[in-house]
């Protein structure tokens, strides 16, 4: 073999092998990524069955039921942006700042029955933190713009109706 060839199939093999190196690392992300979905979307176009997405928004007024699932704690709640609510099932101990009128971020799954089963539920920490993906979504729905000034009081937030459009 001369020297022209054998370079030709050692760059042959390293291609091939950066090749297979970048595709697995890109099977690896796209396994574990994890995407942000409001309520509304949800409502509009759910994602797939199983697929594991951060769903977020404020935690409805009234909808907080408290009980126990094999002697576990256990909470049923519904999320709003204000446009639509999903329920949501939680298996375990909420964070001490959960309550309604809050903003929260869940991470989990849609059920077959359209309810969100939650593996993890954060809460917000202060009165002026605010998760991006929740501000973003009531910048979206309409509730909140943010060259008028801060967004609405958090306990409010569920009791907004979205806005129309003009002339209709």
């Amino acid at each position: 073999m001369t020297r022209k060839r054998r370079r030709l199939v050692l760059l042959l093999v390293c291609g091939l092998g950066l090749g297979t190196a970048t595709a697995l690392v890109l099977t690896a992300f796209s396994d574990n990524m994890v995407f942000f979905v409001a309520p509304s979307e949800v409502a509009t176009k759910a994602p797939t069955g199983g697929r594991i997405f951060r769903l977020g928004g404020l935690v409805e007024a009234g909808s907080v039921e408290r009980l126990r699932q094999d002697g576990k704690p256990a909470v049923r709640f519904r999320i709003t942006d204000g446009a639509a609510a999903v329920a949501v099932t939680y298996i375990g101990i909420l964070p001490d700042l959960f309550r309604e009128g809050q903003g929260v971020v869940t991470l989990g799954a849609l059920q077959p029955d359209g309810g969100f089963r939650a593996s993890e539920v954060l809460a917000k920490h202060d009165e002026t933190y605010m998760p991006r993906e929740v501000a973003e979504a009531l910048k979206k729905s309409g509730h909140w713009n943010p060259e008028n000034g801060a967004p609405p009081p958090a306990s409010t937030w569920n009791t907004l109706v979205p806005k129309t459009k003009a002339g209709s």
